[in-house]
C-alpha cells in the first residue's frame, strides 16, 4: 500500500486481556478506535507494542489478525527486528506471507553493538532476503549505539529500504531528509518532533500519542498544510507536555492507563514493564485532561 498520505501512523499498543494473553476482540475495537481518531498507519509488535514479551507465535497471529482487521484501509508495517540477522531474515519471511503487512521495521541490533559496517551489513542482508519492504529503526537510547548519518544515507540507496524510523536531534533529522532520495519514507519517532519534521520534508510521526491526541494531531496537520504555522505551533505546543507525560514512566505504561481510562480497554502491560500506580494514574489523567 502507498505511504503518501501516511503522516500520522501509530504504534499501537498491543491489547492484553487480565491473563495477559492477547486480547483479539480488544485488538478490533482498537484498531477501529485508531482509524476513527485520524491514524493513518499502524506499526505492529513494535516497541509500545510490547515486541519483546511477544513469542514468534504471538507476533505471528498478531499480525495476521490485525491485517485481517484493518483490511487494507491503512498501511501496516510489523516489527521483525532483533539482535540477530539470520534470525531477521527467516521471521521477516514469514511475516512477509501475511497478506496486508506493507512493511518490516528492523531495529538497529541492540545488546551486539556493530559498528557502521555491520549495521550496513544487517540491513542489507534483510532487505534482500526478507522478502518485505525494510524500514529501519534508530532509537540509540535503546539499543546503545547509533545509525550515523552517512549509514542511514548509504542505506537509502537500496530500493528494497523505503524508509526509517529516526531518534535523534533536528540536525540528525534534516541531515537525513536533505541525503535521501524523494520517495524515501522519513518519519521521527518522537512525538514532540512532528511538527519540525513535516516541516523540514519529512514524512511525518510515528507516534504514541496518537492513541488519545489522534484528532488534534490531524487538525496540527490541517493547519500546516492550510499555511497556518502559526496554527500548527500552537497546537504542537499544547500537545507537547501531554506527549511528554505518555512517556512519564516506561512504556506503554501511560498510554495504556489513558486508553484504559478512556474505555478503551488494553490491559496492562506485561513485565518487566508494571502497570502505574493509583498515584502515578492520578497525575497522569490530570496533565492528559
Amino acid at each position: 500500500m502507498d505511504f503518501a498520505h501516511a503522516h500520522l501512523i501509530t504504534a499501537m499498543v498491543t491489547p492484553f486481556n487480565a491473563q495477559a494473553a492477547v486480547d483479539y476482540d480488544r485488538l478490533e475495537k482498537l484498531i477501529n478506535h485508531l482509524l476513527a481518531h485520524h491514524t493513518q498507519g499502524i506499526l505492529v509488535g513494535g516497541t509500545t507494542g510490547e515486541g519483546p514479551t511477544l513469542s514468534t507465535a504471538e507476533k505471528l497471529t498478531l499480525y495476521t489478525k490485525t491485517a485481517a482487521i484493518v483490511a487494507g484501509r491503512v498501511p501496516i508495517i510489523a516489527n521483525v527486528g532483533s539482535n540477530d540477522t539470520r534470525a531477521t531474515v527467516k521471521f521477516t519471511q514469514q511475516v512477509s506471507q501475511i497478506a496486508g503487512i506493507d512493511a518490516a521495521l528492523v531495529v538497529v541490533p541492540p545488546y551486539n553493538k556493530p559498528d557502521q559496517a555491520g549495521m550496513r551489513a544487517h540491513f542489507t542482508t534483510i532487505a534482500d532476503q526478507g522478502g518485505l519492504p525494510i524500514m529501519i529503526y534508530n532509537i540509540p537510547g535503546r539499543v546503545v549505539v547509533k545509525m550515523e548519518v552517512p549509514t542511514v544515507l548509504a542505506l537509502s540507496q537500496n530500493p528494497n529500504i523505503i524508509g526509517i524510523k529516526q531518534c535523534g536531534d533536528d540536525g540528525e533529522l534534516a541531515a537525513i531528509i536533505s541525503g535521501v532520495p524523494a520517495d524515501f519514507l522519513v518519519y521521527t519517532g518522537e512525538d514532540a518532533q512532528t511538527l519540525t519534521t513535516r516541516i523540514l520534508g519529512g514524512q511525518g510521526v510515528i507516534s504514541v500519542a496518537s492513541h488519545i491526541f489522534g484528532d488534534q494531531m490531524a487538525a496540527m496537520e490541517t493547519a500546516l498544510q492550510a499555511g497556518d504555522w502559526a496554527k500548527a505551533g500552537q497546537r504542537q505546543r499544547q500537545l507537547m507536555p501531554k506527549m511528554a507525560a505518555l512517556f512519564s514512566a516506561p512504556s506503554p505504561a501511560p498510554v495504556k492507563a489513558a486508553l484504559n481510562a478512556s474505555g478503551v480497554l488494553v490491559g496492562s502491560p506485561r513485565l518487566p514493564i508494571l502497570p502505574l500506580t493509583s498515584a502515578q494514574r492520578f497525575a497522569l489523567l490530570a496533565k492528559l485532561n
